[in-house]
């Protein structure tokens, strides 16, 4: 009931759903922070969007992703005829002349599922594009909220799943740095720029994908004694080290790919040519 002395932005609020139920507390205002806590959302959105445009680009252009001996992570492995006609590099042509879209197509649902429906990922975009909320003490615009008990949102539980998929991913992409270890006819014990992307790349998706929460729950969960599982209570605690890092490491990893993808366009389209140390 108001009294008519309620600070400023506090009286009661016509009931209703969501933040503003009878349950809730009833402040008028949209929020009582000061500060500018829309920076964080503005800026996650800005990012999630600028890596949705060049990814969408690079896997449409079907162009420009090998370069002897680096391919592209957006590419591999490639699983089209077509990578034959562009390269004589690795690939297992599973898919015949019919396929005529782009090869990173098939790839690239992989470890974009992966990364869409990782926890941090989810409160990233849930923030950024859905304001669901904007920001901690922040209202969301919202009338009512169900959480991901719902289609679409109830598929982010394939999260699990898309795990293992991101595992042979990373183990691809091994294979691919390690290739990098070549120059451009094939021969071993050689190293360029391109190799020094490549590692940095593979140790940042490592890293991202073994700090994962499902990688976490994996390896120490549904454990009722860790003393008497010592090699995995070690490996459980290795691993949520990682995960205090998870947010730092989606970042970076997800520059680092698009980065890796990048120079190798650089070199394929002959902007550059890689430089060799040894």
């Amino acid at each position: 009931m108001a009294t008519g002395t309620e600070p400023p932005g506090t009286q009661p609020r016509p009931s209703g759903g969501g933040v503003h139920s009878p349950a809730r507390a009833a402040i008028a205002a949209p929020h009582l922070r000061t500060d500018r806590w829309w920076l964080a959302p503005a800026a996650t959105a800005a990012g999630l969007f600028a890596f949705v445009v060049y990814s969408t680009w690079r896997a449409f252009a079907n162009a420009d992703y090998y370069a002897a001996p680096y391919v592209s992570p957006f590419y591999s492995p490639c699983l089209a005829q077509n990578c034959r006609t562009m390269h004589a590099g690795p690939n297992a042509d599973l898919f015949g002349s019919w396929w005529a879209i782009s090869p990173a197509i098939i790839i690239l649902i992989f470890p974009l599922g992966f990364r869409l429906t990782c926890y941090y990922y989810r409160k990233a975009y849930y923030r950024g594009f859905w304001a669901s909320p904007p920001a901690c003490a922040v209202a969301e615009p919202h009338k009512k909220y169900t959480g991901e008990t719902r289609f679409p949102l109830i598929l982010q539980n394939v999260h699990r799943y898309f795990f293992y998929a991101a595992i042979l991913v990373a183990g691809v992409l091994t294979y691919d740095t390690v290739l990098s270890f070549r120059d451009q006819h094939y021969r071993w014990g050689h190293m360029g720029l391109g190799t020094l992307v490549f590692l940095v790349n593979i140790a940042l998706i490592w890293t991202y994908t073994i700090s994962c929460h499902s990688c976490r729950h994996i390896v120490g969960g549904q454990l009722k004694h860790f003393s008497k599982h010592p090699v995995r209570y070690r490996a459980w605690r290795f691993v949520g080290r990682l995960n205090a890092h998870h947010m730092l490491l989606a970042w970076l990893s997800l520059a680092s790919v698009a980065l890796a993808d990048f120079y190798v366009y650089l070199v394929a389209s002959g902007v550059f040519d890689d430089p060799r140390f040894f």
